[in-house]
């Protein structure tokens, strides 16, 4: 089966307010939950870790340590 790249993992790099593509996909993995997140509906990450969350309190729980 071919895939393409909407079907791949994308790799971010995340800054303070956005993130740079360096390899093309359609989604994300969450940090924490695992969850798949769309490219076009990623909204909470850390550019200190480098890391997606799915959810505001995901993101929340993670920087505060209580993951």
């Amino acid at each position: 089966m071919l895939m393409s790249s909407g079907d791949k993992t994308a790799q971010l790099h995340y800054g303070p307010s956005s993130f740079r593509v360096l390899k093309p996909g359609h989604h994300v993995i969450c940090a924490v939950s695992g969850a798949v997140i769309p490219l076009e509906e990623l909204a909470y990450w850390s550019a200190e870790y480098q890391e997606a969350y799915a959810s505001p309190e995901i993101a929340t729980k993670r920087l505060l340590g209580q993951d």
